[in-house]
């Protein structure tokens, strides 16, 4: 028996069992969303690395596989067991910066020269007055209303610690699967695309490929470089817990914050513990290193993927906002697939054989 096409209540009963069956399914993995999107960020981004260790490896994937993970592994261990070294080894001297910082208190004048500053002299040399009449010691008492919503804070992330280990370890677990089955993963995923999008779905694969790939080189790559060349700045300078605010910076400039909020602070210390040429030296260093990304990222976002910067920054900004840290990738990808949509639709309604105008 053939099926009338218009049977109208059949059509709705089967759109609706798909529209559940696929909820349902999202639901189920929901779980795993977040890891998975991840790991294949991670990997579609490393994949030409990943080609370039196999070759190295006598063309064996296993060995790839489990050199790429040991690297990612190594990536987040790696800086996450200094911190803690760090923090241990130094745990005398916080004690002694804590109390130290408790008896601070400004001087009652600032420097003339931070009067005259154009458009905020004024208002800093208001802000100094008001802080230097009160010691840290004395507004402690004033803060302790608001030190129980503080440890509650503090109790809930430690308690999402576990939960946040617990994505790492999926997320690289579901990396070295990518990374094991990625030819076939691409294969269906171009089968699926052209048959959702026609014979532009395996170029609209590409693109999203292309502009992860982009959004890494750019995005990472530019991170890696100003953490570099902050970290050479304050461990010269003789910072305390360099490599600490080295590791911190980099995420700053991950989530597109910049590395201003740790370089501005370490001048600012360093000027009050009396290394005025120190000071100088950091605040040089935060210009550069601050102004660096205007040049570097986009020269490297081309080189990743050939699409339109502004294209590309509004991606990455805009799902930073809207989706969090993942977002910095899969906002340009959304706007490049949704960009390279329209331009085909625009582009098939032109008729083949306009001619110009007499």
């Amino acid at each position: 028996m053939t099926p009338n096409p218009r049977d109208l209540p059949r059509t709705t009963f089967a759109v609706l069992f798909i529209v559940v069956l696929l909820g349902a399914s999202l639901w189920i993995v929901r779980p795993f969303l977040g890891p998975a999107i991840w790991a294949a960020m991670v990997v579609v981004a490393t994949w030409p690395l990943m080609l370039r260790v196999q070759r190295r490896l006598w063309g064996r994937r296993p060995l790839a596989v489990a050199v790429m993970t040991l690297l990612l592994l190594l990536l987040f261990v790696v800086p996450l067991t200094l911190a803690v070294v760090t923090i241990v080894g130094n745990a005398d001297r916080i004690v002694d910066w804590a109390h130290l910082v408790t008896g601070f208190r400004l001087p009652p004048l600032p420097p003339p020269w931070l009067a005259q500053l154009p458009l905020v002299g004024d208002a800093i040399t208001r802000a100094w007055v008001q802080a230097g009449a009160l010691g840290l010691s004395e507004a402690l008492p004033r803060l302790s209303p608001y030190a129980g919503d503080l440890t509650r804070w503090f109790v809930r992330q430690v308690g999402g610690l576990g939960f946040l280990l617990l994505q790492f370890v999926l997320t690289l677990l579901l990396a070295g699967v990518m990374y094991a089955t990625g030819d076939d993963a691409v294969r269906r995923l171009r089968r699926f695309a052209v048959r959702l999008g026609g014979p532009r779905g395996g170029a609209i694969v590409d693109l999203a490929g292309g502009a992860i790939r982009g959004v890494a080189l750019g995005v990472g790559g530019t991170a890696i470089v100003q953490a570099l060349l902050s970290g050479l700045g304050l461990l010269v300078a003789e910072v305390p817990f360099a490599g600490l605010l080295t590791a911190l910076i980099f995420m700053l400039c991950i989530a597109q914050i910049g590395p201003l909020p740790v370089l501005v602070p370490a001048a600012i210390w360093a000027f009050w513990d009396g290394r005025t040429g120190w000071a100088v030296f950091i605040a040089v260093v935060a210009t550069v290193v601050g102004l660096l990304d205007n040049v570097l990222r986009p020269v490297l976002i081309r080189i990743g993927a050939d699409l339109s910067l502004m294209l590309i920054f509004t991606g990455v900004v805009g799902g930073l906002l809207a989706f969090g840290l993942v977002g910095i990738f899969v906002g340009p990808v959304v706007l490049a697939v949704a960009f390279t949509l329209l331009e085909a639709w625009i582009a098939d309604g032109d008729p083949a054989d306009e001619s110009p105008p007499p």
